[in-house]
């Protein structure tokens, strides 16, 4: 990295890329990009870019893995090699791991999973390209994909990243920002009833901080919300 972090990361309150603190980067969102998934999407934010496919719900082999009252969730999240400035070497990393688990976490609550018991439905997401909160761009997609591939949802889940870079709560954290930030909240939740799915937080931050962050985190995730439903709205119109 060898840059010096005395950098300033907000000059005269706006962003190294120009942004306000609570404003997104921009966004671009498209349902059914893998032909042959039961369900797919493709979600930008800024630079970071992630494709999620899934398949199911279908029969889970072997049969001892089958749960008789509910159908399993699958989340694997991977880099692709080429998605960051030095090489990921392949295959699953511990980051990688974990991150699978959160996404499983955060999306099964949306779902009616026990209208397929004995059944599996799998979620694979791949990163192509990685600046900053990636996680939450693949839940996003993610979801997208869930509602794509007709698996019977409570609602979309919504997901991004808030943080705090020198003194100023932020959101939508991209690459530069995700290094240096003095704290870095993952969050997702299901808009229509507020409902949180994800909260993790690295860094430490005052209750008011939190709130601050959590308001602009809330109201910018309504935005994406839109941009989801009209992301499904436009591949069923076509």
């Amino acid at each position: 990295m060898g840059m010096k972090t005395e950098e300033k990361m907000i000059i005269k309150g706006r962003r190294l890329d120009g942004r306000e603190p609570d404003e997104l980067r921009e966004i671009e969102m498209k349902v059914g990009v893998i032909p042959n998934a039961n369900g797919s999407a493709q979600v930008s934010f800024g630079n970071t870019v992630a494709i999620a496919g899934v398949y199911g719900p279908r029969l889970l082999h072997p049969k001892h893995l089958q749960r008789a009252d509910t159908a399993i969730l699958q989340c694997r999240y991977n880099m692709a090699p080429f998605s960051v400035d030095e090489r990921a070497s392949p295959g699953p990393s511990r980051r990688s791991i974990e991150i699978s688990k959160v996404t499983r976490l955060a999306l099964e609550p949306a779902l009616f999973l026990e209208e397929y018991p004995e059944t599996v439905v799998d979620v694979y997401i791949e990163i192509l390209q990685a600046d900053g909160s990636t996680r939450v761009t693949g839940i996003n997609a993610a979801s997208l994909a869930l509602a794509d591939a007709g698996v019977p949802m409570r609602d979309l889940v919504v997901a991004l990243s808030g943080g705090k870079i020198d003194e100023t709560p932020i959101i939508d954290l991209n690459g530069k920002e995700d290094n240096y930030s003095v704290a870095d909240i993952p969050f997702a939740f299901m808009p229509r009833k507020k409902e949180i799915t994800l909260l993790q937080m690295d860094g430490l931050l005052t209750p008011d901080e939190i709130k601050s962050i959590f308001k602009n985190l809330l109201k910018a995730g309504q935005t994406i919300y839109e941009m989801q439903k009209q992301a499904l709205r436009k591949k069923y119109e076509e």
